[in-house]
């Protein structure tokens, strides 16, 4: 029987920024197509009508480029999870390959180290091993994701045990040592 896994401490799932929507690689698609077709017209009524097949060859090219960046950029992400004393990172490539990375909680550092001319990097360190996570996130997110996982570490390295009967005996040691 596997043992029961707690709640994680601290969980955080960063993907790239899409650019466009749907309806907006639709409206690109509708433009291309447009344009595409006026040329077509035109240098069929130039007498140049071999043009017509590679102008479809290159609607094709590039709407199935588009339709692939948008897919590749949908698998990307990574998963960092603190949890059972571990932390967890779970990378997903555009080819949908996953890579797991583990770190011991109570040894990991967080740090983001200032590049210049290029945006920072965020590393995870422990014990001489160390892994870059963000690197598509822009800067104020990766700042962001920093200080919410080293504040999510430091809390558990440090736990605020709530007892009443730990506060009642601190009160009466307090009391004890008044006297």
């Amino acid at each position: 029987m596997m043992p029961a896994q707690d709640a994680p401490l601290f969980e955080a799932l960063t993907t790239p920024h899409q650019s466009g929507t749907p309806l907006g690689l639709r409206v690109i698609a509708g433009v291309v197509l447009f344009g595409s077709a006026v040329l077509t017209i035109l240098f069929w009524s130039l007498g140049a009508w071999p043009v017509a097949g590679f102008m479809g060859v290159e609607v094709l090219l590039v709407l199935g480029l588009l339709r692939a960046h948008r897919r590749w950029l949908g698998r990307i992400g990574e998963r960092i999870t603190l949890a059972n004393g571990r932390l967890c990172v779970q990378r997903t490539d555009r080819k949908a390959r996953r890579q797991v990375i583990e770190f011991d909680a109570y040894w990991t550092r967080v740090s983001l180290l200032p590049r210049h001319g290029r945006a920072s990097e965020l590393r995870l360190a422990a014990r001489g091993r160390s892994t870059e996570i963000g690197s598509f996130l822009p800067e104020a997110d990766k700042t962001d994701l920093a200080d919410a996982l080293a504040r999510a570490l430091w809390n558990y390295r440090n736990p605020v045990f709530d007892s009443p009967q730990l506060e009642g005996s601190a009160r009466a040691d307090s009391v004890h040592s008044g006297s």
